[in-house]
């Protein structure tokens, strides 16, 4: 592995532990008003909404980052010929290797993260069920970071909690 690509995977992982950081203090801000319901969602305080804007932000730049620079510097560092190949080639090189459970799951995940993007201010029910379904969802995306994290050896994950 040349340095170049040891140093890519190192700066992918370390901005991914800090988008990870942010939202899982978000979360812990948040965590007495979860499950969320359109009434609670309505009722929330300033912080509390603060701290959702949040974690949808990180939620999102955590798995562009993932998408983006650190499935790609896994796979160089494996040295798996992949960098002109399209993202589901990718995914599924992963998922051949161990490293995403499926192809399938990184792509709901990603279809979650694309949902913020539209807005239902009529509709606090949709918004909340939209979050809490995110929410969960941050359990997969910690399996993915770790299995990464084993398999390749990185400082842990949890180690800035």
């Amino acid at each position: 592995m040349s340095d170049v690509t040891q140093h890519q995977l190192s700066d992918a992982w370390r901005q991914c532990q800090r988008h990870f950081h942010h939202l899982q203090h978000a979360l812990d801000s948040i965590a007495d008003q979860l499950p969320l319901t359109g009434r609670r969602l309505a009722s929330l305080d300033d912080d509390a909404i603060q701290a959702l804007d949040q974690f949808v932000l990180r939620f999102g730049r955590l798995q562009d980052a993932m998408g983006a620079r650190l499935l790609p510097a896994t796979l160089a560092v494996l040295q798996e010929p992949y960098e002109d190949r399209p993202m589901i080639d990718k995914l599924n090189r992963l998922e051949k290797l161990g490293f995403l459970e499926s192809s399938d799951q990184w792509q709901q995940l990603r279809i979650i993260r694309n949902r913020f993007s539209h807005d239902y201010p009529d509709d606090p029910e949709k918004n909340a069920a939209l979050l809490n379904l995110a929410i969960q969802s941050v359990d997969d995306v910690v399996v993915i970071l770790k299995r990464i994290e084993e398999k390749l050896s990185l400082p842990s994950l949890l180690q800035r909690q």
